[in-house]
């Protein structure tokens, strides 16, 4: 019988590999938990709130203020008017005529967008300035949105209201797709995407009042799975419908004069507001290495229901606690270290009582002697209750608090005595009456909001800490900096350069290298352009100041150029290239170097800039400038060309070579290219998020509410109107032009109908494609149907090149309706 036994050598052996493996297991183990809880940065944002705030710098100016936002109801709100009556409890009307109402929402940069006129007066208003505000909260963050890049981000909005499109039912025979995808839910997270090109989820939440604050746990989710790099938080809403109010006022939910009232005695009912906010998250640790902007950082979010509550909408306090326990493991914080909690706090005599039990019995108990009390708020006293987006409000309302280490005051102590049904002397809960630093190291609050649903949700956030090893120090400029604007059209590019020199003439001399960086790394280039280069920030601001004064430039045409360098036998060329490369180091890879071949460096640096270049043949006299050049240029070393223009690129200089360079990458931006300019980063400059963002250029696109004499309804004469056939007046017959018109005559038709397809407004831009001025499936299916109708060619097949200059479509489409309708020759 053989022996079992195992060699000692064999045994340890074994037991030294269950090790191993049992480690790697607990490591990999806390990889997975740490990446579970990872903390997240929030690194931009954007807003649109009551009394007229745009800017997050606004909001921290309210805040630090006194009053509120409400408002008497807009006069283009004419059915929330009707409704109204002074008498609680009248059937069918609402005794509320204030709240906290947006200045304008009917204004709306369409074009920005790629977003045809027609389109846009379908456009929910809510969907409209979700959209200006992601793209304000990724200027803020310093990230580019260029389409075409498919950026790996998500987008998760909170909303619980559409009630724009109701107008657009008065009229059923004007419903068109534009009805559902202008004011359906999905649509809201999915337009954000699909305009700005994002890959990552896309997904509209709807659990009434804390639909903002579970898209936020929604996108915290995603972004520790790794769905996405980036995800876009936003909330929405805006009060269009009466319906709404007076369904609120007939359970005697409101306030009868528009004003939530917190936690005082004179809590009576919640008052409505308006508005649409959106922060952009990412992995802190991805944050901190890309460079970003950390305003404030999200340790913990979690979402439960009401379950089996005494109603469908009370308020569950059971509920309420395990929430903000949940949210507190997310976190892996301690109740004791969170100082302030955001509250949901709407002002109703039965939510604030049991808010307060909840608060005291999770975040009251065992206070720490830093800390014995917990500081309670709600922006809600100041801008009313935001429904679906207040969540969003107080979010960024923490953050800034967070940042500016200062507590507002929602409830003075004007407003009056506090709730008598909240002990006060009891428990560990305090409202602020004045406003009062917020100090202390890693300081940490709370955020709630309960959803008329049943659904809740709570956060953790903490200030944004140092990082542990400092970054350098920016230095004021020493040598020449680029600095690039760009636009959808010239009277942006006029607007924005107007503020951005206003900024400048502001701007440090320490500060400017971050500026110049972020403007030129943190801003996706768009067809009009400025591009200045100067080593002080009041040189940049005249020269911007004078561009924004003068006619905007035209779109340019992307070069491709070719780049030519002189005989280099002096060394001349290897000198000035080493200057620029001493001053740009980013644009240096090894083993390349500036002073070995200077034509190779500068053909790395233009491809990490993002532009193919190839080198043209040397000229063999010592310089590339023509003998007779009179123009200072004659000792030119390098440059660049494309078409018949030449651009100066190395002068035999050293001490100018980095603001020939520079002026070069100026002259292309200008011309269209598309630069990657993040290389040209100066040692300590870092992206900021207080820079002027994009100056939408607004226009007026509304459905008015119109009063509908439904179509059963009989006649003076008791007859029924059955109704006749409609014709479509926005797409035109043309009578006058024959069938068998000339080439020019149809284009010229084609032209007419296409413009009022779009409902575009003066004469088309010929330079731009059919989808940049907003064309779709259903426009392009309009206007081809109005040709084919126009000129009889029922069966003709007819494309139209989407992408293509509309100048060469409708020169295509006018050749093919000619073919297609001129007579067949019969064959003898």
């Amino acid at each position: 019988m053989e022996s079992t036994d195992v060699e000692p050598t064999e045994l340890r052996k074994l037991v030294e590999d269950q090790l191993r493996l049992s480690r790697q297991l607990r490591a990999r183990i806390q990889e997975l938990e740490t990446a579970r809880r990872v903390p997240l940065a929030i690194v931009g944002m954007g807003l649109r709130l009551p009394g007229g705030i745009s800017t997050p710098e606004q909001y921290w100016e309210f805040l630090r203020g006194s009053g509120d936002a409400t408002s008497e109801c807009p006069a283009d709100r004419p059915g929330l008017r009707s409704a109204y009556h002074p008498e609680v409890g009248r059937p069918g009307h609402s005794y509320v005529s204030r709240a906290g109402f947006l200045r304008d929402v009917s204004s709306f940069d369409a074009e920005f967008f790629g977003i045809s006129q027609r389109e846009a007066e379908s456009l929910d208003p809510q969907q409209r300035l979700l959209l200006e505000t992601a793209w304000e909260a990724f200027e803020r963050a310093g990230v580019p949105v260029r389409r075409a890049d498919r950026l790996d981000a998500g987008v998760f909005v909170g909303l619980m209201t559409a009630e724009y499109g109701e107008r657009l039912t008065a009229k059923p025979d004007d419903i068109d797709p534009y009805f559902g995808t202008g004011g359906g839910h999905c649509f809201a997270a999915g337009r954000v995407a699909y305009a700005m090109g994002l890959r990552g989820p896309a997904v509209s939440l709807d659990t009434a009042c804390s639909s903002s604050l579970v898209a936020l746990h929604s996108a915290a989710r995603s972004l520790r799975a790794g769905e996405c790099r980036y995800a876009l938080v936003g909330g929405a809403n805006l009060i269009f419908s009466p319906h709404l109010m007076v369904s609120l006022c007939q359970s005697r939910a409101l306030a009868p004069d528009g004003r939530s009232k917190p936690f005082t005695a004179a809590a009576d009912g919640y008052g409505r507001g308006e508005g649409v906010a959106t922060v952009l998250l990412m992995r802190l640790d991805d944050a901190l290495a890309e460079d970003r902007p950390v305003l404030a950082v999200v340790l913990g979010t979690a979402v439960n229901h009401d379950g089996a509550a005494s109603g469908l909408t009370v308020p569950n306090g059971p509920a309420q606690q395990e929430v903000m326990h949940a949210a507190l493991r997310d976190a892996g914080v301690r109740p004791d270290a969170v100082s302030y909690v955001e509250a949901h706090g709407t002002g109703t005599s039965l939510g604030d009582p049991i808010e307060a039990t909840a608060l005291e019995a999770v975040y009251g108990r065992n206070r720490s002697v830093e800390q014995p009390e917990l500081l309670i708020g709600s922006v809600k006293a100041r801008l009313g209750h935001l429904e679906a987006a207040a969540g969003m409000a107080g979010l960024i309302k923490l953050v800034l608090m967070l940042r500016y280490g200062r507590i507002v005051v929602d409830v003075p102590a004007a407003a009056g005595p506090l709730n008598p049904l909240i002990p006060w002397q009891a428990n560990r809960l305090q409202l602020p009456r004045t406003a009062r630093e917020w100090t202390g190291v890693g300081r940490t609050a709370g955020i709630s909001a309960f959803g008329l649903s049943g659904t809740n949700a709570h956060a953790i956030v903490q200030e944004a800490l140092p990082p542990a090893v400092p970054a350098p120090p920016a230095v004021p400029a020493i040598r020449p900096e680029l600095l690039v604007l760009s636009a959808r059209s010239g009277a942006g590019l006029q607007a924005l350069a107007a503020e951005v020199s206003t900024y400048l003439f502001r701007c440090p001399p320490d500060a400017l290298p971050s500026v110049c960086h972020t403007l030129r790394a943190g801003r996706a280039p768009l067809a009009y352009r400025l591009a200045v280069t100067g080593t002080s920030s009041r040189e940049l601001a005249r020269k911007v100041s004078l561009v924004a004064s003068a006619a905007a430039p035209e779109p340019g045409v992307p070069p491709r150029p070719e780049l030519v360098c002189a005989a280099a036998t002096s060394g001349l060329l290897a000198k000035a290239v080493a200057a620029v490369a001493a001053d740009l180091p980013l644009l240096t890879v090894e083993p390349t170097t500036p002073e070995l071949d200077p034509a190779a460096w500068l053909v790395g640096a233009f491809e990490l800039l993002g532009i193919a270049v190839r080198v043209g043949a040397d000229t063999g006299t010592g310089t590339v400038s023509d003998p007779d050049e009179a123009d200072g240029t004659a000792d030119r070393m390098a440059e660049l060309r494309y078409g018949d223009i030449r651009v100066p690129l190395i002068p035999a200089d050293p001490d100018r070579a980095t603001g020939c360079f520079l002026d070069a990458l100026a002259t292309l931006f200008r011309a269209g290219a598309d630069l990657r300019l993040d290389r040209l980063r100066a040692p300590g400059a870092r992206l900021v998020g207080d820079l002027p963002t994009y100056p939408f250029q607004r226009r007026r696109f509304w459905v008015d509410e119109v009063t509908v004499t439904p179509a059963w309804a009989a006649s003076a004469d008791g007859r029924v109107d059955t109704g006749t056939p409609r014709v479509d007046s926005e797409v035109p017959v043309d009578s006058q032009i024959p069938v068998d018109s000339d080439p020019a005559t149809v284009q010229r038709f084609l032209r007419d109908e296409l413009a009022a397809v779009l409902k575009q407004d003066g004469d088309l831009d010929l330079r731009l494609s059919f989808a940049e001025l907003g064309g779709d499936s259903f426009t392009a299916m309009l206007f081809l149907q109005a040709v084919e109708q126009r000129f009889q060619m029922s069966g003709a097949v007819v494309e139209l090149a989407v992408d293509e200059p509309l100048s060469g479509l409708l020169d295509t489409l006018a050749h093919d309706v000619c073919a297609a309708t001129r007579p067949a020759v019969s064959r003898r």
